[in-house]
């Protein structure tokens, strides 16, 4: 049963990767002015990718091999309750790098027991609370618009992820088929 899931898993990601393709392929000559520039952008996210994905695969085979699965259900499950976001948000905020080497590290702590909404709170705090960036924003903006957007952002963050868990249910875990 789980070999089947992972190969529709599989052949579905195919597709959209071909699709994807299709539809650049197809955009370019479209307008082929537009050509020079998609090509040195594709090139140049090839190798931020490239550069990035290797340490993040390391990171997560140590996530996987050393942080036991009872430990990330005890602090981030069903049962930890309203801390499982406090800490999905906290654990959000330390990280530097764009949002898609966190979604990895969502998909492990998914796979591991975290709740849903936890891992919501992670990725949405990865995108937008950064402790450098509310450093920057204090300097720039100041301490009343700093603290403003941010208890903002954290409330709802806080709210967007205990919809999102109500909505989706245990249905879209990666452990479902």
């Amino acid at each position: 049963m789980k070999e089947n899931a992972e190969k529709k898993k599989l052949k579905q990601d195919i597709l959209v990767t071909l699709l994807t393709f299709a539809t650049a392929v197809v955009l370019i000559y479209l307008f082929p002015s537009r050509r020079e520039a998609v090509i040195l952008t594709s090139q140049k996210f090839f190798v931020e990718m490239i550069s990035i994905l290797p340490a993040v695969m390391i990171l997560m085979g140590l996530f996987a091999v050393f942080i036991p699965e009872d430990m990330i259900v005890k602090h981030l499950g069903e049962t930890a309750g309203l801390k499982a976001i406090v800490l999905g948000i906290l654990m959000g905020t330390l990280p530097t790098g764009p949002l898609y080497v966190a979604f990895p590290m969502a998909s492990a702590l998914l796979k591991k027991g975290a709740r849903i909404s936890c891992v919501v709170a992670f990725l949405s705090a990865w995108a937008c609370i950064k402790i450098p960036q509310e450093l920057v924003e204090l300097q720039f903006l100041g301490f009343k618009f700093m603290m403003a957007r941010l208890t903002l952002t954290v409330i709802f963050v806080t709210l967007m992820s205990m919809a999102i868990e109500k909505l989706a249910g245990n249905e879209n875990t990666p452990e479902s088929p």
